[in-house]
């Protein structure tokens, strides 16, 4: 069967693929051997500004054709390398195989032998994958991510003014602000994109069991640390991990998948809450021409961008989860269960990168319904109970907790009037009163936190 968005097994590369199509360029298996490509050319090319005894004379008119290799990297490329594959068996010595093809072709024949100097697979591909993550977060993940972040933002501001009927344990409770409530995702998020940025994306790069065994035999005048530490860091713009075995230990791409968990967890709960809002009516959605929200009931205008959201990331949980468990652990100097369970890091995150674009369609369709707010706050005046009995112990009133509990823990509706009538019976004086008959759920909202 032909594969295509209709016969993909994955709804990533089926139904979603627009969503996720954006990171194929960093995370498929095309991106994969393009990347691993792009390791070994610019490896070469710092052997040859040491430079290393057999490249003296290697011509630096020779750069840009080297990186052309790379930067201008085809599907035949691919192809070809995955062709070569099937008689090694082995993907990164493909690569090698390929690229002493390339040099061939350049009339490099000489210093072919320079490709994969003294390397063993997992410098490629541990360098290979944390500087495809690093891209791909930069250029498509976080500005999307914090595309939402102001969205949000501009919505708590938008909002500064709206009071709304808090809820605690699901029973109404002290009085908020809407822009408050949505700014409290803000913050929480803006953390989480802080701690994401912060997290290194680490690399090894060090020989066959990371000690530079085969380099320091064949040149052990060379600085070899110093070499790797300037390819990884000023050139491939990583973080070499100094102690190594023959893999990167992971720690730190596990912290990565850690923050991104922590990240759709939060998304998760603002998809709820906003689910619930519309199920409240304090929000209604943008209808849009044609769309149908049940195929039985026609009124339907159903929450699906952030049902769909929530799917999604709780999805890309359950893999960072695996992730962030696996990868540290591997048995002594290394075992293979890293490479297969590497392959898989573009999943997680295209299903949150769909997640994100549902989240997004989402509010964009939200349309405030402020009849249905202010409505939920009148009818539940026994929330302005806390204020009074405050005010009431300011003023040294007997036991005001107590008569305030048996006035509103009642069956019976509490309004406007019998909170009035409460305060008329009240043994204070006129000013305590007139304080008192000031509170309504639509100011008892506290500070304004919005700056």
């Amino acid at each position: 069967m032909e594969l295509n968005t209709l016969t993909a097994v994955s709804p990533i590369d089926g139904r979603y693929r627009a969503g996720g199509e954006p990171l194929a360029k960093y995370f498929s298996e095309f991106a994969l051997i393009r990347y691993r490509v792009q390791v070994e050319v610019e490896y070469f090319a710092a052997l040859t500004r040491i430079p290393l005894p057999g490249l003296e004379n290697f011509s630096q008119d020779a750069y840009s054709s080297l990186r052309a290799i790379y930067e201008n990297f085809s599907l035949v490329d691919a192809q070809r390398v995955k062709t070569i594959e099937k008689t090694t068996n082995h993907d990164v010595k493909a690569v090698e195989y390929f690229l002493k093809e390339k040099f061939d072709a350049l009339g490099l024949q000489s210093q072919r032998e320079f490709i994969h100097f003294g390397l063993t697979s997992q410098d490629i591909n541990n360098t290979a994958t944390p500087l495809s993550l690093k891209e791909a977060l930069n250029d498509v993940y976080i500005p999307k991510f914090e595309a939402i972040i102001s969205t949000l933002r501009d919505y708590g501001v938008e909002w500064s003014g709206v009071p709304m009927l808090a809820r605690t344990h699901g029973q109404p409770a002290s009085p908020t602000v809407l822009g408050k409530e949505v700014m409290v995702f803000v913050e929480r998020l803006q953390a989480q994109l802080k701690q994401l940025k912060a997290v290194p994306f680490s690399a090894k790069f060090g020989g066959a069991t990371g000690n530079f065994n085969a380099h320091n035999v064949a040149y052990p005048e060379i600085d070899w640390v110093a070499f790797a530490n300037d390819f990884v860091d000023e050139t491939l713009g990583l973080c070499r991990s100094q102690l190594t075995t023959q893999i990167e230990h992971y720690d730190n791409l596990a912290a990565t998948f850690d923050v991104l968990k922590r990240i759709n967890t939060i998304l998760i709960d603002f998809s709820r809450d906003v689910w619930q809002y519309i199920s409240m009516e304090y929000f209604k959605q943008k209808i849009k021409e044609g769309e149908v929200g049940s195929s039985a009931m026609p009124h339907k205008v159903n929450p699906i961008d952030f049902e769909n959201a929530e799917g999604n990331f709780g999805i890309a949980n359950a893999l960072y989860e695996h992730l962030a468990a696996k990868l540290p652990i591997s048995r002594l100097q290394r075992d293979l269960t890293d490479s297969t369970v590497l392959r898989n890091i573009g999943v997680p995150l295209a299903h949150s990168l769909i997640g994100l674009n549902s989240l997004s369609r989402g509010l964009g369709k939200l349309l405030i319904n402020l009849s249905a707010i202010e409505q939920d706050l009148e009818d539940n005046w026994a929330v302005v109970g806390e204020a009074i009995q405050t005010v009431l112990r300011r003023v040294g009133y007997a036991n005001p907790y107590e008569a305030l509990k048996a006035l509103t823990r009642t069956n019976k509706a509490i309004t406007a009037e019998t909170i009035a009538q409460f305060i008329a019976e009240l043994d204070v004086s006129e000013d305590v009163k007139e304080r008192l008959r000031k509170i309504t759920p639509a100011n008892y909202v506290g500070i304004n936190l919005i700056k």
